[in-house]
């Protein structure tokens, strides 16, 4: 079986759970090129929308992310993986998930602190 790239203009989102506890890190998109990039080296790999690009998560911090395993939606068109996650976050605002703001009535609110200083990883 063949993931469906064309139903969603090339692209498939791809959710990033980790295998420790099953949070959800972080959702990125990946084209088929990244795609077989990422079973290939088993580092998550995702294309980059807005630098047109491939990008291997961790390239720049250090905080990579070991895929321990892949599964797909009943559509094809969606990838769940459950990834080994390396360094203290995996979120380029400093947290250890994207998901660290809740609705609380019409406001979202941080609910968790940072676990790292971007500007201290992320030097461009």
């Amino acid at each position: 079986m063949k993931l469906d790239f064309q139903k969603t203009g090339g692209m498939i989102p791809a959710v990033v759970q980790d295998e420790a506890d099953g949070r959800v890190l972080m959702v990125g998109f990946m084209n088929e090129e990244a795609f077989k990039k990422t079973v290939e080296t088993n580092m998550v790999t995702f294309y980059s929308r807005s630098r047109e690009e491939l990008w291997t998560k961790g390239e720049s911090s250090g905080n990579h992310l070991e895929v321990k395993d892949i599964q797909t939606d009943c559509d094809l068109d969606t990838v769940l993986i459950t990834a080994k996650a390396f360094g203290p976050g995996v979120c380029h605002n400093g947290f250890r998930s994207c998901f660290y703001r809740r609705l609380e009535g019409e406001e979202w609110t941080q609910f968790e602190e940072p676990t790292y200083d971007p500007k201290a990883v992320y030097k461009k």
